[in-house]
């Protein structure tokens, strides 16, 4: 089916015109181990010569992971510790928002279990499980050796903590209350545009990078075929590929 893509494209143009850059990255969340999707994942960054930013659960990763993420070159990345949900079924799920006092331990877990999965190639951002994490946990995150946390939404502020940036995704293509399926392409369209326009109006903070999140084992084909598109849209736009190593 083909995008009507005119708005995103109206809106990267004005930043272009404007001299507003659009750093771009990209986070799929889940990874446990080397499967076909991952697969796929790994061929599609490389066709949108995009990196992937791989959010591994150190809890239940193993070594094919490790060799897939390494074959593709994705960016791992700390996705909690065992994504598991500890809200009691009060509120929404989550691993390290409700008040516990593991938390913190699992954290620095989680960190040094992909240390040792992934040594140096690990980029050291902390993706908390369903977004959610507390500030009891987020102010520990400098001290156990995160440089960066990663949730969803436009960041309030280009540190979550001291020495630890503020990273987060924007765009998600998955309707998750409702069908599973790609979320309609218009909406993701006018979502991403109208993101694009508030940083260049200040309205957002225009430094930090425009995130897509995508989570690869459960990805229908329309949600492959848009986001390839997706990503090939705001590459040709003039969006330019974020990784840690290049924030401003």
């Amino acid at each position: 089916m083909a995008h009507d893509w005119t708005p995103l494209r109206n809106a990267l143009a004005a930043c272009r015109r404007d001299g507003v850059a659009v750093p771009f990255w990209w986070r799929d969340d889940d990874a446990i181990a080397a499967t076909p999707a991952l697969t796929r994942l790994g061929e599609l960054s490389a066709d949108c010569a995009l990196p992937v930013h791989l959010a591994v659960i150190p809890a239940h990763a193993d070594q094919t992971v490790v060799d897939g993420a390494a074959r593709f070159g994705m960016i791992p990345v700390v996705h909690g510790w065992a994504h598991a949900d500890h809200s009691g079924g009060v509120g929404k799920k989550n691993e390290f928002q409700t008040p516990r006092t593991a938390a913190v331990d699992e954290a620095a877990q989680g960190l040094a279990r992909m240390r040792m999965l992934f040594g140096d190639a690990l980029c050291p951002i902390f993706v908390p499980p369903w977004n959610r994490i507390a500030e009891t946990v987020t102010k520990t995150l400098g001290e156990q050796g995160f440089t960066a946390l990663s949730t969803f939404g436009p960041r309030p502020a280009s540190e979550a903590a001291k020495g630890v940036a503020q990273i987060n995704t924007h765009i998600d293509p998955i309707w998750w209350k409702g069908t599973r399926d790609l979320v309609d392409p218009a909406q993701l369209i006018a979502q991403a545009a109208a993101h694009l326009d508030a940083r260049r109006r200040g309205q957002e903070d225009a430094d930090e990078p425009l995130g897509y999140l995508t989570h690869h084992l459960v990805h229908t084909d329309a949600i492959w075929g848009f986001s390839r598109e997706f990503i090939h849209e705001m590459m040709s736009g003039g969006a330019t590929p974020w990784t840690l190593e290049t924030r401003t």
